[in-house]
């Protein structure tokens, strides 16, 4: 395997546990920063007056001079680099978004204690030209950060609202960062009550002046190969619509683009959770076929892609998914694809996408699938014809995780990166590992998306909700399970492990055994083990198993839990 040095957007698995196992799938040894380096939290302290909750507090984040740290003690001995800008300069996304008391300095000498760790990636390169640098950065959120240092849910409710509304436009730099609070007709905000907005500007200010750093002084003179740039929870209009441009035009001055991107140095996008999956691809791409562009067609089961523009986006679904291409180093086209992109946009077209997806299976056409229909979750009329397909464990990728750039950068991510590896591998030993790292990606993505975020979490909600599980009388009943270790009573907050447990026991049991695994039987579904030409050498699901107490609530919410099925094929 090849190692390659990868310091996550943070530590939740969708950044991390599974990243780093669609690096075994697809032939990388991700190397990460120790597991203390990147802890991000929310609140784990309640301030209260009896049964009244008064406010929480102390939160945790990576360490970004530990971080710079790893990144110069490993950089000898891997053959690339995924930089995560959010964990190196603040230790992690909630970190990027910590309201500032004050201001900062004038680019680009605004904060030398930033600027001294983003340039561990000028040192790196200049030892190693040769190791390809892959960089990922965000535009900063319309909304803050619920439960930490205190923010409640109303902070972030107000925020995305108040910062949504559409801002007097600017194209100069200083103009941007200074108009922050002007309206499109030029008169300024009114106050906000939950959040302080003069403290959210600061920390815009920093946030927009580190990745103008990042363009500027690192990609612009070949310090970073390639960067992505997610707009994360972005909007059509707003307090970010005059950053986006800003680096779109930058891109197009000053780094050879066309049109705000260029694939070959910077793109920016509607994501910001599937970056980490987007860029292993990349990397993955370059390491096994030198960068070779992988050929992607589209085909929509529902309205084209371009003619919905989600919650959370602000280009159409097609142009992200081109993006998304860009990113992982692929070539859009129309027809004899290497991988094509089956995108459900309509539950009432499943049927005809799932004939499309047998009918690849067949044809051994590799095939990646994006469910749009759930709306953050796996949507239950789509799935369960999937699953019932003998052809869906031969996916090379899946989603249908959050928001819909998440949903593309998953699925893609895995496509791409595992299509690298299949065309070129031919070590036994490589292939059988990274086969069973694949079938355990794939099973989870519908053990997660379905099983847990559109059956199971419902149970844990209602317990959670339950008003004689909450500690605090005067907290709102569905705020509970956003912080079930502060919120709920400590035997509450027990029990819902056991729910968890259980429930996710017997879905895993209940997935094992649906036609797109038939984990047990005498004939088992498939995965593709190899790619020689048009040839596919297939690998039968063996078992699947899920220790009890792996299921975890990591963040101490329902939104969010770990869960790493092992499953194996022969």
């Amino acid at each position: 395997m090849k190692n390659v040095l990868y310091v996550p957007l943070d530590d939740r698995p969708v950044n991390l546990d599974d990243v780093i196992t669609l690096g075994q799938a697809s032939g990388l040894n991700l190397i990460t920063p120790n597991a203390d380096d990147i802890r991000n939290r929310i609140d784990s302290v309640a301030d209260a007056s009896g049964t009244q909750l008064i406010g929480t507090s102390a939160p945790s984040y990576g360490k970004p001079e530990q971080i710079r740290q790893f990144i110069k003690r490993h950089a000898s001995s891997v053959q690339g680099f995924i930089i995560s800008i959010d964990m190196l300069v603040y230790g992690g996304l909630i970190g990027s978004r910590r309201l500032r008391t004050s201001g900062t300095g004038t680019y680009p000498h605004y904060d030398s204690e930033t600027t001294d760790l983003l340039d561990v990636i000028r040192e790196i390169k200049q030892l190693y030209p040769d190791k390809p640098v892959y960089v990922l950065d965000t535009i900063m959120r319309l909304a803050t950060t619920s439960y930490v240092e205190g923010l409640s849910y109303d902070a972030y409710t107000e925020s995305r609202s108040f910062m949504g509304i559409a801002r007097r436009e600017y194209t100069d730099f200083g103009d941007i960062v200074s108009g922050y609070n002007v309206s499109s007709d030029g008169t300024e905000l009114g106050e906000t009550i939950h959040f302080n907005k003069s403290h959210y500007y600061n920390t815009r200010q920093h946030k927009f002046k580190t990745n103008y750093y990042v363009l500027d002084q690192l990609v612009r003179h070949g310090y970073i190969d390639f960067l992505a740039i997610g707009v994360d929870d972005a909007n059509k209009e707003g307090v970010q619509i005059n950053e986006i441009r800003f680096v779109e035009n930058y891109i197009d001055t000053y780094l050879g683009g066309c049109e705000g991107q260029n694939p070959d140095r910077a793109v920016i996008l509607p994501d910001a959770d599937g970056l980490g999956h987007s860029l292993v691809a990349r990397m993955a791409n370059q390491l096994h076929r030198g960068g070779s562009k992988t050929k992607i067609s589209i085909q929509y089961y529902g309205p084209h892609g371009s003619t919905i523009i989600n919650n959370y986006e602000y280009m159409t679904v097609h142009h992200n998914i081109l993006r998304h291409i860009d990113v992982i180093d692929g070539l859009y086209v129309d027809s004899t694809p290497d991988i094509e992109i089956v995108a459900i946009t309509d539950e009432t077209q499943v049927s005809s996408a799932v004939n499309r997806i047998d009918a690849n299976g067949e044809s051994s056409i590799a095939t990646v699938v994006m469910d749009f229909t759930g709306r953050g979750a796996a949507n239950q009329a789509v799935t369960e014809p999937l699953l019932d397909s003998n052809y869906t464990g031969r996916l090379l990728g899946y989603s249908a995780w959050n928001t819909a750039g998440n949903i593309m950068g998953l699925s893609l991510g895995m496509g791409q990166a595992r299509y690298a590896f299949l065309v070129t591998e031919t070590a036994a030993s490589e292939l059988k590992s990274a086969v069973n790292a694949h079938g355990s990606l794939l099973f989870k993505r519908f053990l997660k998306d379905y099983y847990y975020k559109r059956l199971a979490i419902a149970e844990v909600r209602s317990y959670s909700r339950t008003p004689s599980h909450i500690r605090y009388d005067n907290l709102q009943a569905s705020f509970a399970d956003q912080n079930m270790r502060l919120f709920n009573t400590e035997s509450a907050y027990q029990h819902v492990f056991t729910i968890l447990r259980d429930q996710m026991q017997i879905h895993t049991t209940t997935l094992a055994g649906r036609n797109a695994f038939l984990i047990g039987t005498s004939a088992p579904a498939c995965s593709v083990k190899e790619i020689n030409g048009c040839a596919w050498t297939l690998a039968e699901y063996s078992s699947a198993c899920l220790a009890y107490d792996n299921p975890d609530f990591i963040w101490w919410r329902a939104f969010e839990i770990t869960l790493n099925p092992e499953v194996t094929l022969q």
